[in-house]
């Protein structure tokens, strides 16, 4: 699949697709407690929690979702670096 082919799949060339601000949208709101977050990325996006942090971490080092949610970007990526320096 070609480069053009692929950003059409996933929305507008320029900017992130449907899933991609799915995932960031998911990551925006707070909540009320364990397995809650988990159960939504099941119900809403229907990925399971293992490939939902993969895709997320991914996207995390994406310009495009920088310039999309710069608060919420650099915040994961403060959470990402400190969880990695205590490694």
């Amino acid at each position: 699949m070609t480069e053009e082919r692929e950003a059409a799949d996933n929305g507008d060339e320029g900017g992130l697709g449907e899933r991609e601000q799915a995932l960031l949208s998911v990551e925006r709101r707070s909540w009320p407690g364990p397995g809650a977050k988990e159960r939504a990325v099941r119900e809403s996006l229907g990925l399971s929690p293992t490939r939902y942090y993969q895709l997320l971490n991914a996207l995390l080092d994406d310009p495009r979702a920088l310039a999309h949610d710069p608060v919420t970007v650099n915040r994961l990526r403060r959470v990402r670096e400190e969880k990695r320096g205590k490694r």
